[in-house]
């Protein structure tokens, strides 16, 4: 096995890959966008996790907002399923 390989926390498959999320945190004025969260995920079992180092470095940021985060305007949609006849 590589060095760059890792192996899935929940079944053991080496079938994980990094992706990188999106997640908001809180709402309305004291919401929180952070991009690029490293996300492992594995084709074999479908978990999807976050690693410790990651979520701790998530709460760094939410607890550091005001000097690490930039405004910038979002536009929100609700998903609204149709109905279908």
């Amino acid at each position: 096995m590589s060095a760059n390989q890792h192996i899935c926390e929940h079944c053991g498959s080496p079938s994980v890959q990094l992706k990188h999320v999106t997640r908001s945190f809180g709402k309305g004025a004291n919401l929180l966008v952070i991009e690029g969260i490293p996300l492992w995920s594995c084709s074999n079992c479908g978990e999807s996790y976050f690693t410790a180092a990651t979520m701790h470095e998530v709460e760094r940021i939410k607890t550091l907002r005001r000097s690490v985060a930039v405004s910038r305007p979002v536009s929100v949609a609700a998903f609204e399923a149709q109905a279908h006849a």
